[in-house]
């Protein structure tokens, strides 16, 4: 898997690399109990801090993606990802709700943003599982 920051970005370093993981597993490149780098070998590799690949870690493991151990090291969940609950669901509604409502103003139809979702969903699910 191949990480690649935007220090540009208006978005934060830990969430590119949490959003950057979360794809990789998406798209097949990570498997369940595939090993991760080290935070402090991440974190040199691509030439940030340390506490920024921890506080990436942690929230996907509070979120299920990963599973760390002491000895073991990082890992994506050797059981998988937890399904969608109705609580998931309800967060996806509402942080797609924005999305939407941009999109509208700005005139954009129903059937363009269906076509740029299903675009998406396409390129996470092509050649991989």
């Amino acid at each position: 898997m191949f990480i690649e920051l935007d220090f540009e970005s208006e978005d934060p370093i830990y969430l590119q690399l949490t959003r950057q993981i979360v794809e990789g597993i998406a798209k097949g490149e990570l498997l369940p109990g595939d090993a991760l780098p080290s935070v402090r070998s991440l974190a040199a590799d691509i030439g940030i801090n340390l506490h920024t690949v921890n506080k990436a870690y942690q929230q996907l493991k509070q979120e299920g993606f990963l599973q760390i151990h002491r000895q073991k090291g990082v890992m994506v969940h050797p059981d998988g990802i937890p399904k969608a609950t109705e609580t998931y669901k309800a967060g996806l509604a509402k942080n797609l709700r924005p999305f939407i409502a941009e999109s509208i103003c700005r005139n954009l139809s129903k059937e363009e943003f269906y076509k740029i979702c299903n675009q998406i969903y396409a390129d996470f699910t092509r050649g991989g599982k």
